[in-house]
């Protein structure tokens, strides 16, 4: 399986990365497709870019704002949705010292979860040159995290989102 190009603008001051696209995106080429991932609830309470709004509307509303979202994936073999079945052998990470040399003005890295953080510290970070990003993991938006309260969860991302100056939420 392989990921999407990345939800980008010129402006881009903030990176929100997931591991890999679930079965329910990968099948509407849409990033946070499945109905309950919590991703496009946040985004529409924080940047107003909601669900309510058609998906293209969604990412306009994303660039508009400095986020950019991409995954630390460009492949994998995995059976279902789930993280944890992500063969790490078949790895493969999107290019990031690329994205990294066409946005510049990106200043911090926001992790969707503990896989996004792991894959990224052992597949891109030991080759990165950028210095001086800031990095931030957040408590996966995935249905599968049920964990923790939405509204903790929630919490974290305005924090985040806060401290990367993209909203006043």
């Amino acid at each position: 399986m392989c990921s999407f190009p990345p939800i980008i603008g010129a402006g881009a001051r903030v990176l929100v990365l997931g591991s890999m696209p679930g079965v329910r995106s990968l099948e509407a080429s849409r990033y946070y497709a499945h109905p309950q991932n919590r991703f496009w609830p946040f985004m529409g309470e924080l940047l107003g870019a909601g669900f309510e709004l058609p998906y293209p509307h969604r990412c306009r509303r994303l660039v508009e704002a400095g986020v950019a979202v991409w995954d630390v994936l460009a492949s994998c073999e995995r059976e279902g949705s789930l993280d944890s079945a992500i063969r790490d052998e078949t790895a493969r990470p999107n290019d990031f010292a690329a994205l990294f040399d066409a946005y510049p003005r990106i200043g911090m890295v926001l992790f969707n979860g503990g896989k996004a953080e792991a894959s990224f510290r052992r597949l891109v970070r030991p080759s990165l040159a950028r210095d001086g990003l800031i990095y931030r993991r957040l408590p996966s938006t995935s249905p599968a995290n049920a964990s923790q309260r939405v509204d903790a969860k929630l919490a974290a991302w305005r924090d985040a989102l806060r401290e990367a100056g993209v909203t006043s939420a």
